[in-house]
């Protein structure tokens, strides 16, 4: 039924065996970077590590291109490592799903040297003592220590069989539980595939051709584990499109191994895929590191955020009890006041009421960012509202020597909006206003008002000082100021033209400034739907 797929795919056991390694590196590394001090996730690096190189040494083992002798020390090497993954695998089993674990004294000091030993042990002649070829396949002459190799690694199997299951009737936790079952559904899967196809199979039925595959085995625990320390919130799927990317590109490079036709493209092709493959798991770290920061960039903002609006209470507090204080002075309450010091009082009075003002400012820019700004929207007449602020703001524009103006066209025809009307007058209006009185040295400032395609524009215009297109970018962001402006404007926190954008667009509308530049003037264009 499927003897198609030979010929669509000449070196299909090659292909799946590089798809299997493939997977299991990116998804080690992958949990590995999530939490680096993780005692399961380090675990479970090295369980992949061991896995993945045991699945490349059996299907190198067996083939035809191997010499015997070369074979030999391939399967001595594969006894190595299968002694390595079956410990890896206890000691997963041990440590999951802790973050922190200390190991026993057994584990350390009698288990941990007879896994190595034993290990070391496969190297020698003590397990495989010799290979013949006999006609198309291996005869291995086993040593003595083949014995000490079942055992242990049995009994490593056995027992992370065993721990699984005393874990999960052991857990109060539902969730833990379905985490252990995971695991050990993933533990029986590859138990099972192993002992029918690198054992059964070749043991009784004479059949070794599955044992090059032994990387596919391997796969479903690697894959059931993963999945089960993400349950158990130890790796965060939210860099699962990356590595399901990485793991794509990986592939496709290994496919190009292939279909490679000679030699040197083998090997150029080998060298492209470790490239690829390298790459896939730098670029799931750096998105786990990016991932990682901005989380620590956002708590860090929150704590500041907590801070400013703290100080900024505290500070408003203490500036309006000034205020009223030297109100009551100007205005008498404690007597007649010396006509020395009522200039000193009058600045003083100015002075605190620009501080409480300030510290308003950066209350409801911090009210704003967190969407609890609440607007009042009611039908007025937007003209009628610019009209009082301009008058109001005729005194100091007189004080500095200047001209201001307001213009409507059609002159006297009300301009009716539905917004709220003290935070559009107070925080649009009044500040874009008074933003041109301040940074206007000489000459003039005029506020115009019309109707364009079902919208009220105003324009502020002034001789001031121009903006430059650096200073664009910042203009209407949090604090943002310009190059210069404090050296003009010293009472600017940089907080009046970003809440304006805010209140603006919470309208449905848009504010932006014009310059041509250092010295030129500068337009704010405010457009309101009406």
């Amino acid at each position: 039924m499927l003897s198609f797929l030979p010929s669509l795919f000449p070196n299909l056991d090659l292909l799946s065996v590089g798809i299997a390694v493939a997977g299991m590196l990116i998804l080690g590394f992958v949990i590995f970077f999530n939490n680096l001090r993780s005692i399961s996730n380090q675990i479970f690096l090295s369980l992949t590590l061991c896995a993945s190189a045991w699945g490349v040494a059996n299907y190198v083992s067996y083939q035809p291109y191997v010499t015997v002798g070369e074979s030999l020390w391939l399967l001595r090497l594969v006894m190595l490592l299968a002694v390595l993954a079956a410990f890896s695998t206890f000691a997963f089993t041990t440590v999951f799903p802790s973050t922190e674990f200390t190991f026993s004294r057994r584990f350390k000091f009698v288990l941990t040297p007879l896994a190595i030993g034993t290990a070391i042990l496969t190297l020698t002649p003590l397990v495989f003592r010799s290979a013949q070829e006999a006609g198309s396949s291996l005869t291995i002459a086993n040593g003595p220590g083949i014995l000490l190799f079942g055992l242990v690694t049995i009994f490593l199997n056995a027992g992370s069989v065993v721990i699984l299951l005393q874990k999960i009737t052991s857990s109060e936790f539902i969730e833990q539980r379905a985490s252990l079952k995971l695991v050990l559904t993933g533990v029986v899967t590859m138990l099972l595939l192993i002992t029918i196809f690198n054992f059964l199979l070749p043991a009784f039925w004479s059949n070794p051709r599955y044992i090059p595959l032994s990387a596919l085995f391997m796969f479903p625990f690697i894959a059931f584990t993963a999945y089960a320390i993400h349950r158990h919130r130890l790796f965060n799927l939210k860099v699962a499109t990356t590595a399901l990317l990485g793991f794509f590109v990986t592939v496709f490079s290994f496919v190009n191994i292939v279909y490679s036709t000679s030699a040197s493209s083998v090997v150029m092709n080998i060298t492209a895929f470790f490239i690829v493959l390298l790459g896939s798991i730098k670029i799931v770290q750096d998105t786990l590191t990016l991932q990682e920061l901005a989380k620590t960039l956002a708590e860090t903002n929150e704590r500041q955020e907590g801070l400013i609006r703290f100080i900024s209470h505290e500070v408003k507090g203490y500036l309006t009890k000034d205020s009223g204080a030297f109100s009551a002075l100007l205005e008498g309450d404690f007597g007649q006041l010396a006509p020395e010091l009522t200039p000193f009082v009058e600045r003083a009075v100015a002075e605190t009421r620009t501080g409480v003002e300030s510290v308003l400012n950066i209350l409801k820019a911090s009210s704003q960012k967190k969407g609890a700004t609440s607007y009042k929207k009611e039908p007025f007449d937007l003209a009628a509202l610019a009209a009082s602020i301009v008058e109001r703001a005729k005194s100091t524009v007189a004080a500095k020597g200047l001209a201001l103006s307001l213009t409507a066209d059609p002159a006297g025809a009300p301009y009716m909006l539905t917004g709220d009307k003290a935070e559009l007058g107070d925080h649009v209006l009044r500040n874009v206003i008074d933003n041109s009185i301040s940074y206007t040295p000489t000459g003039a400032i005029d506020v115009s008002l019309k109707k364009a395609a079902g919208k009220i524009v105003v324009a502020v215009r002034d001789t001031g000082v121009g903006i430059t297109e650096e200073d664009k970018q910042r203009l209407f962001t949090e604090g943002g100021h310009g190059k210069d402006s404090q050296t003009i404007n010293v009472h600017s926190t940089g907080y009046g033209l970003y809440i304006a954008k805010n209140i603006v667009e919470a309208h449905g509308g848009t504010i932006r400034a014009e310059s041509a530049g250092a010295g030129k003037g500068s337009t704010f264009i405010i457009e309101l739907p009406i």
